[in-house]
């Protein structure tokens, strides 16, 4: 499992240029690493649209630590961000929590 490099949200010019909202979350990074996890809701949308498509694989199977381990690399609170994940519906998890999955987008 290399994740180590997808994290980066300047890294790649194509990933940028995709969409405005990626450049837009950039300022809430500093170093690679996550700053602030914004209060709006909006903006947090954002964020979590850019952690998903960037931490988390379409098609594959994560167990609660490895959800984590991908979420600390952008910040120390992986349990808020995977909370935010799981409500926003951006990750799904199994009723017994043991499998969480990148669910299918809709945008």
């Amino acid at each position: 499992m290399s994740q180590s490099t997808e994290h980066e949200p300047s890294q790649s010019a194509s990933a940028s240029d995709r969409s405005p909202l990626r450049r837009d979350v950039r300022d809430l990074f500093s170093g690679g690493r996550l700053t602030v996890i914004p209060r709006k809701a909006a903006r947090r949308e954002q964020l979590l649209a850019h952690l998903t498509e960037t931490l988390f694989a379409v098609d594959r199977e994560y167990t609660e630590p490895e959800v984590n381990d991908a979420l600390r690399t952008v910040h120390e609170d992986c349990s808020a961000l995977r909370r935010y994940l799981i409500t926003s519906g951006r990750l799904t998890r199994t009723r017994d929590g043991r499998t969480y999955r990148r669910a299918a987008t809709t945008r």
